[in-house]
């Protein structure tokens, strides 16, 4: 008989037997694993799995949101369950051989009643009391992109702010000395009621009631070569209302150039208000960043090549598109491939695995794997106006050319005729343009127009300078 419990003191997932000590034992879930430590054997085994795990070399961390499985050799788990119970880092189910983990939030505030009663707080907070900001990147599946470099300059320049980071759970790792706030938590609705400054990258979800001195930097998330919001094809009057409701909501919009702000200012109705042209601060790493290190934490050799392949997200489905073989580029390319999911496929996807590969959808920070990356592979994604700041290789992997473009979103300028790279539509095509070492001659006229036009403000100091005009302007006090 298989039996299993919590150890709440120790967080961690006991399961115990009768028999023969098990030869693995397993907690393997969407993005994480974790390996048990077993003991006894002869009569009875028990097998302790940790519900914290480290990723990337950095501090151990509760495991993120998912159903698990529990693989133990020679077990059955039939009978096993154990209703909801909230740890410190995590809640935890088990039904079987499923293990369930959540986020640590008592479970009556999930409920459309609880979440009503918290909401009501909110709005009848008095809101802007606290000299703080509250950061959300990609609604809290990271802390990544602008907020966090902006998060890093500002510690450095005005260290007693507080600095509140939302996050979807606490495998989330926030930056340090700041307080991580789980989406739904009463410690959330409470924060984004108090602080001054809000800095997001993307919609403000949920019901967003601005209070009395209250303001929101919104950084957005890339330049666009797809079309955004009130350009995009087939936007009904309800989804119109819905973008313009949304950008009133904002007192400043960030802006990587002049090509952005004349988009983002149009696609957003962002009339009579102050764009920001910075540059990205997401970029000060490409310029001042170490990429030995990066390439150290993620268990890369001394002289290996890397490619990169970061495509961007599809309308039409739920997870990462699965152009290319990445165990086999690997083979063809004899490099290092780290394949990086858009963060809308963090939550329904699942890690890429193979000799040689490795996923880093999960990674924090994106411009940290653009560094370490000799080669960009992508597609439609803005990465490639960040990339650029690197002049590196990029290489454009788009089958779906004509779908995307003429379907889904639809363009602002004609890639074809302005890549500083080549577009392949295969996998076979994409190995042998990389094979060729011609490609850069050929695009670098190109390139330099590309760089000239997307990154003359992305020059390692924008988030200096975005947090010089936070101050200046008062959102927050030193």
């Amino acid at each position: 008989m298989t039996t299993a419990r919590i150890d709440e003191a120790a967080e961690t997932l006991v399961i115990a037997g009768a028999g023969q000590r098990p030869t693995t034992a397993e907690l393997i879930g969407p993005r994480a694993r974790v390996d048990a430590r077993v003991t006894g054997g002869g009569k009875t085994w028990k097998a302790t799995f940790p519900l914290r795990a480290s990723r990337w070399g950095g501090q151990e961390l509760p495991l993120p949101t998912g159903d698990y499985e529990l693989r133990i050799a020679g077990a059955e788990f039939g009978d096993l369950l154990i209703a909801p119970e909230v740890l410190a880092g995590v809640r935890i189910a088990v039904d079987g051989a499923t293990v369930r983990i959540a986020a640590p939030i008592d479970p009556a505030y999930e409920t459309s009643e609880g979440q009503a009663t918290l909401e009501g707080r909110y709005v009848a907070h008095p809101g802007a009391t606290e000299n703080a900001v509250f950061f959300e990147s990609f609604y809290g599946r990271t802390v990544g992109c602008n907020p966090q470099a902006i998060d890093r300059a500002l510690f450095a320049q005005a260290p007693d702010v507080v600095r509140y980071w939302s996050v979807v759970d606490l495998s989330v790792a926030v930056p340090d000395g700041a307080i991580a706030v789980v989406e739904g938590s009463p410690e959330w609705w409470r924060a984004r009621a108090a602080s001054r400054l809000l800095v997001v990258n993307d919609w403000l979800r949920r019901r967003f009631v601005r209070k009395p001195g209250q303001k929101v930097l919104q950084t957005w998330h890339g330049t666009p070569l797809k079309r955004l919001a009130l350009h995009r094809p087939g936007f009904d009057p309800r989804r119109m209302a819905a973008v313009v409701k949304e950008s009133r909501r904002w007192d400043v919009l960030l802006a990587q150039n002049t090509y952005s702000e004349r988009i983002l200012r149009k696609a957003y109705a962002f009339f009579g208000r102050p764009i920001w042209v910075e540059g990205y601060p997401r970029n000060d790493a490409l310029v001042t960043g170490d990429a030995a290190g990066i390439r150290g934490d993620l268990g890369i050799a001394d002289g290996e090549r890397v490619l990169l392949y970061a495509p961007t997200w599809r309308d039409d489905l739920t997870e990462m598109v699965d152009f290319i073989d990445p165990e086999e580029l690997a083979r063809q390319t004899d490099s290092v491939v780290l394949v990086r999911g858009h963060s809308r496929t963090i939550d329904t996807g699942r890690d890429r695995a193979g000799a040689r590969v490795i996923d880093v959808t999960g990674y924090p920070e994106t411009s940290k794997l653009l560094l370490a990356a000799d080669v960009l592979i992508t597609d439609y994604s803005s990465v490639m106006f960040d990339f650029s700041v690197t002049g590196k290789p990029m290489f454009f992997l788009v089958p779906d050319l004509d779908h995307y473009r003429g379907e889904l979103r639809g363009f602002y300028f004609d890639l074809a005729t302005r890549a500083p790279g080549p577009l392949v539509h295969s996998q076979d095509e994409l190995v042998a343009a990389l094979a060729d070492s011609a490609h850069e001659s050929v695009y670098a006229e190109r390139y330099a127009a590309w760089r000239a036009q997307f990154n003359s403000r992305d020059d390692g100091h924008s988030a200096e300078r975005v947090v010089a005009r936070i101050l200046d302007q008062g959102y927050v006090t030193r």
